[in-house]
């Protein structure tokens, strides 16, 4: 029998013979390079090797990483920022067109807090003094505006009355992509020829009176969004009535067909009907007269607009009364630096229509004519406007211009010298200069002034350019001195022009100016106080001759705001 030794019995024991013993050996020693033997000779005794593993590999703990937040250190520096702002100016095309009343636009900041104001007065030369307007509608779905005011009074000569009555309703209502907008105006004016010889001549108050009943009718609808096709328009007529009592009536329709689409970004094609017509009819002369004076164009123009370039080309042919012409209509306006500098330049021309309704505006002493002559107007024009700094706006024109059948007012020379005339000229040219300036600071203190000058040369029918003005100069002033009081002032001045007098006696008609002042005191967010102090110089000049103005005037009352 083999003994076995015992080893530790915490191990585990291998009992093996000598053969199988070396066979191990050599196996373990290939493998493992680790050589553990025990050799067992014949007649001895078999012999126990342990072998003891201990080893383990084992992989060390991971160290874990723990991150701790501080606050970043509070940055005390002044940011110094710069802001290059431009200057806040509108730039216009200049365009010659007829002044006539414009529908209400809509307000997109309309303020919706004290819209309606009355304000009352009264100064002397019996001079009465209303005005009031009121709004109505959200801006949105519907908007609304009335005006009304009235002014009358009464002068130291003979029948140097007057009154002015004026009422005005305008309002637009808003459909998804569209707008629908009308108007109403009415204005009730009389005047008295005041201006004859009262020891020579002597009538009664209703001889000499010229009694203005003008009522207009405006509508149209034009587009707020661009459609699909991306064209605008804005067709829209305008109907009215114009009397002068027991005298004459005048009626026109005027209806307007502008249409607009863009090509890209920077063409666009516009083309524009108008069709004026004009009935005209006398009372109590003898013979009566009845005039038609028709006028239809169509203007179609290319519009080539960049930032720093705008280039409108076009041609406006023309049927006056049935005569064919055609008009220019080409100006361009190119800014040397981005809303500083611009130069402007142009070949445009219009008909003006010589109706009673739009001369009586201008002299409103006109006596009923038995024709009527519109004039052709062409002029070539170009100059710069700009802006100095932030508040300082600029703009100066000199423009050559040619009329065609221009109409001269002349005393009636050939009567009792009270009322106008008009004396046609075929053919009249005339250098014009402009320039205007302006400084405005927010909305505290405003002032702005402008001049004009006409040489009008190589007249066929008419030895002088009759009471027109060789020069011509206007200035204004807002401020806003204080929280509740604003100031104002108003300067206008003209040249002396000629006139014709009995004879035909060609005299010059002296220069005249007007000088006015006012102010406005704040009581509180409803009520107000003002005054107006007109003809400061109390300079009784005479704009029309024999017709003398109002000296000083001076009128005052309150303002409600509610």
């Amino acid at each position: 029998m083999q003994k076995t030794n015992k080893g530790y019995s915490m191990y585990n024991k291998i009992n093996i013979r000598p053969g199988i013993f070396w066979a191990i050996m050599i196996t373990v020693a290939s493998l493992l390079t680790t050589t553990v033997f025990a050799q067992k000779e014949p007649g001895k005794k078999t012999s126990t090797i342990d072998i003891n593993s201990v080893y383990k590999p084992v992989l060390r703990n991971a160290v874990k990483i723990n991150f701790s937040a501080t606050h970043l250190n509070a940055d005390t520096t002044t940011p110094h920022l710069t802001y290059n702002i431009p200057a806040q100016n509108l730039f216009y095309a200049y365009q010659p067109i007829p002044l006539q009343p414009l529908a209400l636009q809509q307000d997109t900041n309309l303020y919706l807090g004290q819209r309606n104001y009355v304000k009352v007065g009264y100064g002397n030369f019996s001079t009465p003094f209303v005005s009031a307007g009121f709004s109505f509608g959200d801006g949105k779905k519907f908007l609304a505006n009335v005006y009304a005011d009235y002014i009358a009074g009464k002068g130291k000569l003979l029948y140097q009355d007057y009154s002015k009555l004026n009422l005005k309703a305008a309002g637009s209502f808003f459909i998804p992509g569209n707008e629908v907008y009308a108007g109403v105006d009415v204005k009730l004016h009389e005047h008295f020829l005041y201006g004859y010889d009262t020891s020579m001549y002597h009538y009664s108050k209703k001889d000499v009176r010229q009694q203005f009943q003008d009522l207009a009718f405006k509508i149209g609808v034009r587009n707020t969004k661009v459609g699909d096709f991306g064209i605008s328009y804005n067709p829209n007529l305008e109907v009215s009535n114009f009397t002068n009592i027991n005298k004459l009536t005048e009626t026109s329709f005027k209806l307007t067909a502008p249409v607009e689409k863009q090509f890209g970004e920077v063409f666009t094609i516009k083309v524009e009907g108008i069709a004026d017509i004009t009935t005209y009819n006398t009372k109590g002369l003898t013979p009566n007269v009845k005039i038609n004076n028709n006028v239809l164009s169509v203007a179609p123009s290319l519009i080539f607009s960049t930032p720093r370039l705008s280039i409108n080309g076009g041609v406006v042919p023309t049927w006056d009364n049935g005569k064919f012409v055609w008009l220019p209509n080409v100006f361009a306006e190119a800014y040397i630096a981005e809303n500083v500098f611009a130069f402007q330049a142009g070949w445009v021309g219009r008909i003006v229509k010589n109706t009673y309704r739009n001369l009586s505006a201008q002299n409103p002493y006109l006596a009923p004519f038995t024709a009527q002559l519109n004039t052709k107007e062409t002029e070539y024009y170009g100059g710069i406007k700009g802006t100095l700094g932030k508040h300082f706006n600029f703009n100066a024109k000199a423009g050559y211009v040619t009329y065609n059948n221009l109409p001269f007012f002349i005393n009636d020379t050939a009567t009792d010298n009270k009322s106008f005339v008009i004396s046609n000229e075929s053919k009249v040219k005339n250098f014009r200069i402009h320039g205007d300036i302006s400084f405005v600071s927010k909305e505290k203190f405003t002032v702005n002034a402008g001049v004009t000058f006409n040489g009008y040369t190589a007249m066929k029918d008419n030895a002088r350019a009759w009471n027109t003005v060789p020069m011509e100069f206007t200035s204004s002033l807002r401020w806003w001195a204080f929280k509740q009081v604003m100031l104002k002032a108003d300067f206008y001045a003209f040249g002396g022009g000629h006139y014709l007098d009995k004879g035909n006696a060609d005299k010059i008609f002296k220069p005249g100016s007007d000088l006015s002042a006012g102010a406005e005191f704040k009581i509180n967010k409803m009520f107000s106080a003002w005054i107006d102090v007109n003809n400061i110089l109390n300079n009784k000049y005479e704009r029309w001759h024999n017709y003398q103005v109002l000296g000083l005037n001076v009128m005052g009352g309150v303002r409600v705001n509610f």
